[in-house]
C-alpha cells in the first residue's frame, strides 16, 4: 500500500464511482474559514471533502471548489441529509437542496449518507428511499450511511433496494475499533470511512502512539491516518491548519509494520458506550 497516493481511489462497489482512500473533514469549519481550509487541502493533494447539512458549510465547499483550479469532477464531494421531514416529498427536497448547494444548482454529490440512524424505522426508510431517488436520477453517485449498527443496516433489507449501502462512515481510530461492526461491514462489502480518526486530538501523547511515531520520525497525526488506511478505512481527517493539513496528507511514503499494527490494535476500548458522541462529527 506504500506505493498509493492521496488521489488513488477505491472502487465503491456497484457503481461506475471511485472514492480517494483519504478525504477531508470539514466539521465546526464555517464561512471564510471553511473555505480557506478547503483550498489549503486542495493543495496539499485532497480530492476528498466530507460535509453535511448539520455541519452549515455545504455552500463554503462548494465556493472552494469553484475558486479552487480543479474541475468539479475531479474532487469527491460527500454530504449527509440528518433528519427525514413531515413527508417523502419534502424529505427528497430537503436533500435535493443539499445536492445543489454542495454540488451546483442541477449538480450532484459524490456521496450522500444518512448522518444518523435516529430513532425511528419509519424515518430511516423516508431517507433511504429519498436518497436512492437520488441515485436513480444521477444527483447522487453513491448513496450509505453513517453511525448504522448491524441491526439498522439488517433492517435496511426489509425497505432498501439499494442494499447493501455503498459505505458506512463511523468514528474509527485505534481506542474505537467498532471491530464486530467493522467485520459486518467488510463482510457485506460495505466501505468504512473513518471520521475523527485522529480519536479529536485526545490520544496525541499517548505513549504507544508516541513509541510508533518516533520508530518512524513521524508525528502521531500522520501514524493515525496511516494506521486507519492500513485498516482500508477511508479517513477524513480535520484541520483549518494548513501545516496540519500538509502533514495529514503526507502519509503516503512510509508504512506501519504488522508489529505496529498489533500495538496500536490493542488500545481498543471497546464500543460498549454510544455508537457515537453527542456531538456529531
Amino acid at each position: 500500500m506504500g506505493e498509493l497516493g492521496i488521489t488513488d481511489g477505491i472502487p465503491i462497489p456497484k457503481t461506475d464511482v471511485s472514492m480517494p482512500r483519504l478525504g477531508f473533514g470539514v466539521y465546526q469549519l464555517y464561512g471564510d474559514a471553511c473555505q480557506k481550509a478547503v483550498l489549503a487541502a486542495i493543495d496539499a493533494g485532497f480530492r476528498h471533502v466530507d460535509s453535511a447539512q448539520m455541519y452549515r458549510n455545504e455552500s463554503d465547499v462548494a465556493a472552494a471548489v469553484e475558486q479552487s483550479p480543479l474541475r468539479r469532477q475531479d474532487v469527491f464531494l460527500t454530504t449527509k441529509i440528518h433528519t427525514a421531514t413531515s413527508t417523502p416529498e419534502s424529505t427528497y427536497q430537503n436533500a435535493l437542496d443539499s445536492v445543489n448547494k454542495i454540488g451546483g444548482p442541477g449538480g450532484y454529490v459524490d456521496l450522500f449518507l444518512i448522518h444518523v440512524p435516529g430513532s425511528s424505522r419509519e424515518a430511516r426508510e423516508q431517507l433511504w428511499k429519498a436518497l436512492e431517488r437520488l441515485h436513480d436520477e444521477g444527483k447522487a453517485k453513491a448513496i450509505g450511511v453513517s453511525n448504522f449498527r448491524i441491526q439498522h443496516l439488517e433492517e435496511m433489507k426489509e425497505y432498501a433496494r439499494v442494499w447493501p449501502p455503498h459505505v458506512n462512515q463511523l468514528e474509527l481510530h485505534p481506542w474505537c475499533q467498532h471491530r464486530e461492526l467493522a467485520q459486518f461491514c467488510r463482510d457485506n462489502s460495505i466501505i468504512l470511512q473513518a471520521y475523527s480518526p485522529l480519536s479529536c486530538g485526545e490520544n496525541l501523547d499517548d505513549k504507544t502512539l508516541g513509541a510508533v511515531a518516533a520508530k518512524h520520525a513521524r508525528s502521531p497525526a500522520q501514524v493515525l491516518i496511516r494506521y486507519g488506511l492500513q485498516k482500508d478505512w477511508v479517513p477524513l481527517p480535520k484541520s483549518g491548519t494548513p501545516d496540519r493539513i500538509k502533514q495529514n496528507a503526507a502519509v503516503f511514503d512510509f508504512a506501519l509494520d504488522q508489529d505496529d499494527m498489533k500495538k496500536l490494535d490493542a488500545l481498543d476500548k471497546g464500543t460498549t458506550g454510544a455508537l457515537f458522541p453527542a456531538n456529531l462529527k
